[in-house]
């Protein structure tokens, strides 16, 4: 073969690598998560000039809102729409997971969760993948197929299928085709939360962001921005944001690990560097960012460390036992219940990377509140099994953290995430601004809308006492009345809480027609509804969510309200008491004078008794008067 044939035969098969469909990456290997990963080869780098298009190019982006919160969810989730219509789900978004998958409608192992099951059949844009070379097919050689395990023992599995997927009404960017997985089966953690899916945002060609940027409809770039303690929520954008000032960086190298890595070299504790072997930081994996992961993970090392500095730190604070005997957490009591103050109590941490720059982490990037003493916080870092470390969703929370997977590279900015859905809504938003001084927790105002909504005035640790709600309902059948007992389990299970908390309290009815007033109350050990929680229910009572089985009839939603828990005075919360004690101390009083005056009478009674074989005295006989003669 001469050499222009050999060139052109080069030419042909490099074209056909570039641009052919391949679902046979590693992708195909289970992804082991979270703390346990898989050897997977790196994923090619995006070719030099695929870079410069998408770099010169003006590509939309799509903002979405994040649900939920890390601590007492377990994770942050996000609304996608699959179908043609559009079917609802709320996919947990993870940085470490590769495949987006959801249960089917065929599905004979799937859990209870948030929406109903997606039903292939009700679209008319779905198709699933057939056999092919490029992928792993089921055991008739008709259909692709997928299988994740992980390493908390859940799995997933089912049949890779493509259909139409849309992001919102807020996103800039048009509905795509786009591959998931139809899940047929589920086990473990996956099949008992209540999220429906897995939102796959990691590296590998069935990752939402790699098809995204392999159709070259948005550029390699995601943002994700977790709302702070006990707040919740957030937002995401899929493709590229320009980079706000003070936004520091890190480099993120995709040959080092399939997982998006930051080179990590020192921590610093209230100003004074740890002094550690910058290697620690680099064994096995690296350094990972995950958002699937709750906590922070370091090498024992680094975390004795870390934990004795920060101890070192706060000698007028109490250490007690954590919340859970199963478990040696650190916690300590005496900062007081007030999250805005810990700053106060607890000091900065920082982390240095490769390039010099530091990432100031607050007391709320690496503690979480004491859930059995008030009060008390315990260190959400722990040590890990392995070399690796591993960065969860606590450590970035109300940080806007920008994956430039385009230019290797992440970004971090501290920024109030709940407040910045708001300001990527709005058109000509600015760009997310860093607080005035990192060294002092900012206070967080829950912005779940572009609109105005009943939270805007509140503070940021508010404290809901109760949400009430109106519904009407028209029953198909007007001689059946709807069980409202049933009505009220349905509605704890939308809204995540329990069905105690749920209460009727008032009904009107005009033939089918039937009009609900409900109210949330807290649980019964609380004063106020937790604000991760109170926030949940508003924003779906906000965005019309809230939905009821086709049992009851047709349903609407007609108005809502949160009351605030006014702060009651030191009389106020402590009247009652005041009162019983001082009806208790007067009935001991009346009760112990009636004791001493039977004790003092019995006394007497006791001096003046004389037996029956006493000698008694004799004395003298009076004589009679001269009246008693004449009488």
């Amino acid at each position: 073969m001469d050499r222009s044939s050999l060139l052109l035969l080069l030419f042909i098969t490099t074209t056909i690598s570039i641009f052919f469909f391949d679902l046979t990456t590693a992708d195909e290997s289970p992804m082991i998560f979270p703390l346990s990963y898989s050897s997977l080869p790196p994923r090619p780098r995006v070719e030099d000039f695929r870079r410069r298009r998408l770099h010169q190019s003006q590509l939309p982006n799509a903002h979405m809102k994040l649900y939920d919160d890390l601590l007492s969810n377990g994770y942050y989730t996000t609304r996608l729409w699959i179908g043609t219509p559009p079917q609802e789900f709320a996919l947990i978004v993870d940085t470490g997971s590769t495949v987006t998958y959801v249960p089917c409608s065929t599905c004979k192992q799937c859990g209870k969760h948030q929406d109903p099951k997606f039903q292939p059949e009700l679209s008319t844009s779905y198709q699933a993948l057939k056999c092919n070379p490029d992928c792993n097919c089921d055991d008739e050689g008709k259909l692709c197929v997928y299988e994740r395990r992980y390493a908390e023992m859940s799995s997933s599995s089912g049949v890779l299928s493509e259909d139409l997927i849309s992001f919102g009404n807020e996103s800039q960017l048009s509905p795509q085709r786009a591959v998931f997985g139809c899940e047929n089966e589920e086990t473990g953690d996956l099949f008992s939360q209540r999220a429906d899916g897995i939102m796959g945002l990691g590296r590998g060609k069935l990752s939402v962001v790699d098809q995204l940027v392999d159709k070259g409809v948005i550029e390699d770039v995601f943002s994700l921005c977790y709302g702070g303690m006990e707040v919740g929520g957030g937002a995401m954008v899929l493709g590229k944001i320009s980079p706000p000032p003070g936004m520091v960086f890190s480099h993120s190298d995709p040959f080092r690990s399939p997982y998006y890595n930051i080179d990590l070299k020192q921590m610093h504790v209230a100003g004074k560097s740890l002094k550690l072997n910058p290697k620690v930081f680099n064994g096995k994996h690296g350094t990972v960012l995950d958002s699937g992961t709750t906590y922070a993970y370091f090498p024992k090392e680094a975390f004795i460390a870390i934990k004795d500095a920060v101890i070192k730190e706060i000698p007028s604070l109490k250490r007690i036992h954590g919340p859970d005997p199963n478990y040696d957490d650190v916690c300590f009591s005496g900062a007081g219940r007030d999250v805005a103050e810990i700053h106060n109590f607890f000091p900065e941490i920082a982390m240095e990377f490769g390039n010099g720059q530091k990432l100031i982490l607050s007391p709320e990037n690496y503690l979480f509140r004491h859930t059995k003493v008030r009060g008390a916080y315990c260190l959400g870092i722990f040590p890990d099994r392995d070399s690796t470390t591993l960065l969860g969703g606590i450590v970035v929370r109300n940080t806007l953290v920008t994956y430039d997977r385009e230019n290797d590279k992440l970004g971090f900015l501290k920024t109030n995430c709940s407040d910045l859905w708001r300001r990527l809504a709005a058109p000509e938003s600015p760009a997310p601004t860093s607080p005035i001084s990192q060294n002092k927790s900012s206070n967080i105002s829950p912005s779940p809308a572009t609109s105005e909504s009943p939270t805007s005035h509140l503070p940021g640790v508010f404290r809901v006492g109760v949400i009430t709600f109106e519904v009407s309902i028209s029953v198909n059948n007007s001689s059946l009345k709807p069980k409202f007992s049933e009505i009220a389990d349905f509605i704890a299970h939308e809204l995540d809480i329990q069905s105690a908390q749920v209460r009727l309290l008032n009904f009107s009815s005009s033939g089918n027609e039937y009009r609900l007033k409900w109210g949330v109350f807290p649980p019964q050990s609380s004063e106020y509804i937790s604000n991760t929680t109170a926030l949940n229910i508003m924003l779906l009572l906000k965005e019309n969510r809230l939905r009821l089985p086709g049992q009851f009839g047709s349903y609407k939603l007609l108005e809502w309200k949160a009351e605030q828990k006014k702060k009651q005075s030191w009389w106020e919360k402590h009247l009652l008491g005041v009162v019983g004690g001082a009806m208790i101390s007067l009935l001991v009083t009346s009760v112990m004078i009636k004791l001493a005056l039977v004790w003092r009478r019995r006394k007497q009674e006791e001096a003046t008794y004389e037996p029956v074989n006493a000698a008694i005295k004799e004395q003298e006989l009076q004589p009679l008067s001269s009246e008693t003669f004449n009488a």
